[in-house]
This record gives C-alpha cells, sequence and structure tokens, in this order.
C-alpha cells in the first residue's frame, strides 16, 4: 500500500485524541448517574464496556505523543529537558488539584448554606477544604505517567523499554496476587497503601479502592510507555501503509495476550490490571490503524472535524468540561419551594419529560459535550493551541 500522504503529519492521531476527549466529557457527565445505559457505565468490578476504553486510549495516544515531542531532544537528557519536563508535571498536577478543590469548594459552600455563618466564615470554610481534598485523579495520573514515560525515554537506551514494560506488569501481577489485589474492598493491597499513605480523606470512596491510586500508576506508566513504542514504531517508516500493518500487528498481539491472560488475571480498570492494559492498548493501537486509512490513506475526513477541535487542544478541552460540570452542578436559582441546579433543572424540567429517564440522561451528556465542542471549535477556527 502506497500513498502520498506517507510524509505528511497524521491527522488520526489527532482525532482519535478527540474521540477519546469528547468521549470523557460524554461519560463523566449524563443526567443522572441512576439512569445511564450500559456501554456509558464503566464495568462494576472485573470486565470491560466501552466507557472503560476511553482514558485508556487517551494515554495510549499519549504516549505516541510523548515520543513525538521528544525527538527535538534528540533523546538525550538534558537539564533543559528535564526542566521542562518537571515543568509539565507539575503543572498537568496542580490543575487535577485544582479541580479537586474547586468541586470541593463549591459542594462545601452549598452545604454551609443553611447554617447562620457570614459570608466570610462560610468562604473561609469552603475554601479551607484541604483536609478532605482528593489528591489523586485522572490529571495527576497523566501527569506521573508523563513525567515518570519523559524521563525514562530520555535516560535508557530504547531498546531496553520493552523489557521494562514486561518488568512492571510481571512485577504488578506478583503484587496483585499476593496482596489479595482482586479483592473489591479493603482487604486490597492497593487499598492499604492508599489509605497508609495518602489517608481515606484523600481517597476517592469506592470500597476503599481509588481508580487512580498510587500503586495502580505502576501499571498506568507501562501503559504510557507501550504508546511510546507504538509511537517509534510509527516514526521509523515513512510509507503510510508499513505505518497501519505495524499498528494492527502491535493491536492484535496486545488484544489477544490481554484476552488469553484475563483467565488468570481479570481485566479491571479499577486496579488497571495488567491484562487491562495489554487489550485497551491493543485495541487502541488497532483503532488508530482504522482510523489512519479512513482519514489520511482514504480521505475521509469531513466527518473528523468535530473531534478535531477536541483533538488539537485535549488537556484544555478535558479541563473546561470538568469546570463546567462543577458549575453547573452547583450554581443554584430559585425553583418552585427551593433551589435547583443548571443541571437538575436540565434534565428533569427539559430532557426527562421530553425523552424519558435513560434517553433525558443521555440527551444532557449529548449537549453538554456540544456545548464544549463549540468552545474548541471557536479556538480550532482560529487555530489558537492551548499547551500546558
Amino acid at each position: 500500500m502506497k500513498s502520498n500522504t506517507s510524509n505528511q503529519r497524521l491527522l488520526a492521531l489527532d482525532v482519535l485524541r478527540g474521540i477519546t476527549i469528547a468521549g470523557m466529557i460524554l461519560v463523566n457527565n449524563p443526567g443522572t448517574w441512576s439512569k445511564v445505559y450500559a456501554p456509558l457505565g464503566h464495568a462494576a468490578w472485573n470486565g470491560l464496556t466501552p466507557t472503560d476504553l476511553v482514558f485508556p486510549f487517551f494515554m495510549f495516544i499519549m504516549g505516541i505523543s510523548t515520543y513525538i515531542s521528544l525527538r527535538k531532544y534528540e533523546f538525550t537528557f538534558s537539564t533543559r529537558a528535564g526542566l521542562k519536563i518537571l515543568k509539565r508535571t507539575v503543572v498537568i498536577f496542580a490543575i487535577g488539584l485544582g479541580i479537586a478543590w474547586f468541586s470541593l469548594f463549591c459542594r462545601t459552600w452549598n452545604a454551609l448554606a443553611e447554617e447562620e455563618l457570614s459570608f466570610f466564615s462560610r468562604l473561609g470554610q469552603a475554601a479551607w477544604n484541604f483536609d478532605r481534598i482528593r489528591i489523586l485523579g485522572v490529571m495527576q495520573r497523566l501527569a506521573l505517567c508523563y513525567g515518570a514515560t519523559a524521563l525514562i525515554a530520555l535516560t535508557i537506551k530504547h531498546r531496553h523499554i520493552p523489557y521494562l514494560i514486561f518488568s512492571l506488569l510481571a512485577g504488578y501481577t506478583i503484587l496483585l496476587f499476593a496482596g489479595n489485589g482482586f479483592a473489591y474492598n479493603e482487604t486490597n493491597i492497593l487499598s492499604i497503601v492508599d489509605r497508609a499513605i495518602l489517608g481515606v480523606n484523600h481517597m476517592y470512596k469506592d470500597n476503599g479502592i481509588d481508580p487512580e491510586g498510587l500503586l495502580s500508576t505502576i501499571p498506568s506508566i507501562a501503559h504510557v510507555l507501550i504508546g511510546f513504542c507504538a509511537g517509534k514504531m510509527l516514526l521509523e517508516v515513512k510509507d503510510i501503509g508499513d505505518k497501519i500493518q505495524r499498528l494492527f500487528l502491535l493491536g492484535t498481539i496486545l488484544t489477544f495476550a490481554g484476552f488469553l491472560l484475563s483467565y488468570g488475571c481479570p481485566i479491571n480498570k479499577k486496579i488497571w490490571s495488567p491484562t487491562y492494559a495489554l487489550v485497551t492498548c491493543g485495541l487502541g493501537s488497532s483503532f488508530l490503524a482504522l482510523l489512519v486509512w479512513i482519514i489520511d490513506v482514504k480521505g475521509y475526513k469531513k466527518w473528523s472535524r468535530f473531534f478535531e477541535a477536541f483533538g488539537i487542544n485535549p488537556l484544555f478541552m478535558y479541563v473546561q468540561g470538568a469546570v463546567l460540570a462543577i458549575l453547573f452542578g452547583n450554581i443554584r436559582f430559585p425553583y418552585e419551594d427551593g433551589l435547583i441546579s443548571i443541571h437538575t433543572y436540565a434534565y428533569r424540567v427539559v430532557l426527562q419529560p421530553l425523552f424519558g429517564d435513560y434517553g433525558g440522561s443521555l440527551a444532557y451528556a449529548l449537549i453538554f459535550v456540544t456545548l464544549n465542542w463549540s468552545v474548541g471549535y471557536v479556538l480550532y477556527k482560529k487555530k489558537i493551541y492551548i499547551k500546558i
């Protein structure tokens, strides 16, 4: 397969990145969590749903992007490169903490509404919430995995990275089996470590399991490193046909390996099991190959413009979605005999009567995605790139 697009930027990378960001915003913002169609919900514990593919796809793409961005340093560590990586890691982590703080601030502010407090007393209590803030989260995981992957890429020979990936996944597997790692309760080694180091007040509340916890960051780093290796495979060849074949081959091997190994090591997002990393990286690689063929070879691009608006400013779009969701869920106004949030009003008063429980919940999510896209599209048209 030959193509004159072999030396051009692969638009499919931006589109897949955009699909994942749009998907993350979609599944995180239903009209109500109690009425969500099955494919738009996470697996309760072991297993895999379409929603469980969104975040790992983004991390896989982040690995590819990391390879592309570090080429300018010739994969050699320097003070300049190290400081830039450190700065980006700290900034992304801090933004994640900021989102967690802002969410807790708004919820606490509303919770104190019934108490007889002065404005400044209420403001102070809502703002000083650091004893209850969640330390880890999606942005924080992205920061840690990016920082680790970038430093590894600049400090060790790339031919050794596959061995490092194997060691991280194998070591984590042993840890899971030795530490009751597949138990969905507080006896799980992941829960024990998170409670001991982070503290219960700083964790996500889910049977003691934080889905972005400390130990599960280990296979997540391996996950991004797999994406890094995929990026290396892509850029080592110029012919776009070779790129597609390599992506499909990698995707097939990882997907089959992950599903075969899942008979002994279940696929589980909440603990980021090694089989979860393998299967999602494999499916991500195959999906990217399909998009490269559709977009960059066949030239079917019009449909993808919607996702490009998300893909060119991915972290900004995700943060924007998170902030808007917090505001819509906490800004309240008088309605009937009490106060109602923008989110609740839109779902219960407008959309639920029109489309029903599940349809209204999905309609809210779709409208919310479109609202975020409208901002991203303006940036896209004006060629404004917001980099962190």
